[in-house]
């Protein structure tokens, strides 16, 4: 099966094409905006890098954010128009569960992905790895980082774009918790793993595919970063 992956939900645009699990072609691309007109010449050229001609792509994974308003909403629209003119199915998967992918097998208890939602706000989830990989331990959260730190237990991975702006007050808050007998312990990902990639995009679709849990291309919806845009809602832990 030949699958066509793409992520817009950052600057960092990526874009993959896959046969079955494995991955032919990818590339990440930083873009200041990311517009149609910068989305169609890089998915042209990475199918020619790939050998892979448009007509024999059987179906189209796409990250659906959190994220730019904009650069999502391109980013869907462009791999709604794909499915709906050919036919072929189409997965939406959260672009928080991409990243999390990124550090699977990493030696920790449960992993904290998080993304900057900037107002002071963290677009976050947790996960935890278990026989059958990775799988939730919450829903996808929109909080300020002290809400979210209290939901933190043990030996926590943190990964993500908000990582490097938020590592010195993580590092104090698990200190002082330490001093307090807290047997938690942060670690952190590299830079390059928190943001989301359509090499393991590819890989959690072709699950999907296999299963042929599609998605429905005329309403599949992104995830945007606040209530007023979309669906999501400031959560407290308390």
């Amino acid at each position: 099966m030949n699958i066509l992956s793409i992520d817009t939900s950052t600057k960092n645009f990526s874009l993959a094409v896959s046969q079955d699990e494995r991955v032919l072609r990818y590339r990440n691309i930083y873009l200041d905006k990311i517009l149609e007109s910068s989305i169609i010449p890089a998915i042209e050229d990475i199918l020619k890098l790939a050998h892979i001609k448009f007509k024999d792509i059987d179906g189209f994974a796409v990250g659906l954010g959190p994220g730019s308003f904009t650069s999502l909403r391109v980013g869907l629209s462009t791999i709604k128009a794909f499915a709906l003119s050919t036919g072929k199915p189409v997965v939406g998967i959260s672009s928080l569960d991409v990243v999390a992918s990124n550090v699977a097998g990493e030696d920790c208890d449960e992993m904290c992905v998080m993304m900057d939602a900037r107002r002071n706000l963290l677009y976050s989830c947790m996960y935890e790895q278990g026989k059958d990989g990775l799988s939730r331990k919450s829903e996808p959260m929109l909080s300020s980082l002290e809400d979210l730190l209290d939901r933190v237990h043990g030996r926590t991975l943190f990964v993500g774009d908000a990582v490097s702006l938020n590592r010195e007050v993580i590092k104090a808050k698990y200190q002082k918790a330490s001093a307090q007998g807290s047997s938690c312990v942060p670690s952190f990902a590299q830079d390059k793993m928190g943001i989301p990639q359509a090499k393991k995009l590819s890989e959690l679709a072709y699950r999907r595919f296999c299963k042929k849990e599609y998605d429905d291309s005329e309403i599949l919806v992104p995830v945007y970063l606040y209530a007023q845009d979309c669906q999501v809602h400031p959560s407290s832990s308390r």
